[in-house]
């Protein structure tokens, strides 16, 4: 095979196989290399996988609590193997999709390690597998990796007592007590998925609050109602140890407690893969935050592109898909560029928290002049009518003088199905006058946005 190229994409992620797509699509000749599986972590080990056994727990709870409802289930039971099996199923098709999509395109894929070894006249040479491959230009999407803190014990039972995203997502058998260290994302999901089909689970964060950046009051929010499912918070708490069985914590008031724990969760955040990948030698800048881009996702060296986890700058599925677009109308030439002001976020617990912009924190600390309006999710009907005794909250901040939308915040059900068109709206930079116009369908959950507009005095 002809091993010279326009484009060399490394990582199979969503930024990597994307950004192949586009690029084949548009006549580059692409060469996609991954050295684990197609979809990268997100399809693997992450968003997908979580996605399918959070449906589980959602409709093993609607069993359990279906008489609210007028539907009464007896003998109601969760097969932990078989909500693993079909995971596997679902993530073995989606692979196969974007297999499939990428010979489709035209994509040239190697499944190996590559490295990048120095810049030459005619691009940049990359080695896989003892074999030399040569491109114009280089995209980076080599993702993240889960963070192992040097807290004494976890190393040594990784993969064992202790876990990662990875192995949580395999478990044949539920504990009977969970641990989970780090209250960000990833943790809660988990936390409230074994919560849910019978765990004793408790959360361990050293923050004062869960849910990292979110905004405050949804936060407090969500940790209440997850209390309400039986988890427990353990906030301003700091691990100490683990050992089997075991986990030491110190309180905020430097006592030392065990906690009783049959399996152990890693979750406090993840790293950047910049290491072992050859940016030394073509002189990528970065550092342990992540390669250093500009909004084109263009990195400090000409015709070399960060995607996705890598960058660092939101580690986020859908950040890296529309990095990547960016990044192939940058070489095609076309002007393009990232908003992140306008990236939402979704925590898939149940019930679902979403977000886009700016939080009430971030504008104080900014000194923003803002205004906020809010409303329980009682005000759309669609939502009293499929959630017994629920409760919810949607909360919009605006400039107070310009009187542009800056964030939206929800919390409730089918939160995270709706929180792209409030990102339209910081995309266009809508006034509230001018949100006000859209048409939002009946009865549907997302009318509770049109609801906290017409609260504001505009």
């Amino acid at each position: 095979m002809d091993k010279t190229f326009d484009l060399i994409v490394i990582g199979g992620g969503p930024g990597g196989y994307l950004a192949a797509e586009r690029a084949a699509h548009a006549g580059l000749k692409t060469l996609l290399f991954e050295k684990r599986s197609l979809g990268g972590v997100c399809l693997n080990e992450g968003c997908i996988p979580s996605k399918a056994l959070l449906n589980s727990a959602k409709m093993y709870n609607h069993a359990l609590h279906g008489a609210a409802y007028g539907v009464t289930c007896s003998d109601v039971k969760l097969d932990q193997a078989a909500v693993v099996a079909r995971k596997s199923k679902v993530v073995k098709t989606l692979v196969s999709g974007v297999r499939a999509k990428m010979k489709a395109s035209g994509v040239t894929v190697i499944m190996e390690e590559a490295t990048v070894q120095r810049k030459t006249d005619n691009g940049f040479s990359v080695t896989a597998a003892g074999e030399n491959y040569t491109a114009k230009r280089l995209i980076i999407a080599t993702g993240s990796s889960a963070v192992v803190p040097p807290i004494p014990g976890v190393r040594e039972h990784l993969g064992s007592f202790v876990l990662t995203n990875r192995e949580v997502l395999d478990l044949q058998q539920i504990p009977q007590k969970l641990t989970v260290i780090g209250g960000g994302v990833i943790g809660l999901e988990m936390a409230a998925y074994y919560a849910t089909v019978g765990s004793q689970v408790t959360v361990v964060e050293m923050l004062d609050h869960i849910a990292g950046a979110t905004d405050r009051e949804i936060s407090t929010m969500l940790q209440k109602q997850l209390e309400q499912k039986g988890i427990t918070f353990l906030l301003s708490h700091k691990c100490l140890a683990v050992e089997p069985g075991v986990v030491r914590v110190e309180t905020p008031d430097a006592q030392q407690i065990a906690i009783q724990a049959d399996k152990v969760l890693l979750s406090i955040g993840r790293r950047p893969n910049c290491e072992g990948i050859g940016l030394e030698n073509i002189g990528v800048s970065f550092d342990k935050k992540g390669i250093q881009t500009d909004a084109m996702g263009r990195t400090n060296v000409p015709d070399v592109y960060a995607i996705g986890d890598v960058n660092g700058h939101h580690m986020l599925a859908h950040t890296a898909y529309r990095e990547a677009e960016v990044a192939v109308n940058t070489i095609l030439g076309k002007q393009d560029f990232m908003r992140y002001h306008a990236n939402p976020a979704v925590i898939y617990t149940q019930p679902e928290v979403s977000s886009v912009g700016k939080t009430e924190e971030e504008c104080r600390e900014k000194g923003i002049d803002y205004e906020v309006k809010k409303l329980p999710m009682v005000y759309s009907g669609r939502f009293v009518a499929e959630n017994e005794d629920a409760d919810g909250l949607c909360k919009i901040l605006i400039d107070k003088k310009r009187r542009t939308i800056l964030g939206v915040h929800l919390i409730g059900a089918y939160s995270g199905e709706i929180i792209w068109g409030a990102a339209q709206m910081l995309e266009m930079q809508m006034r509230v006058t001018d949100a006000r116009q859209i048409i939002f369908p009946h009865p549907t959950v997302s009318e509770i946005i049109r609801e906290v507009l017409w609260e504001f005095n505009d």
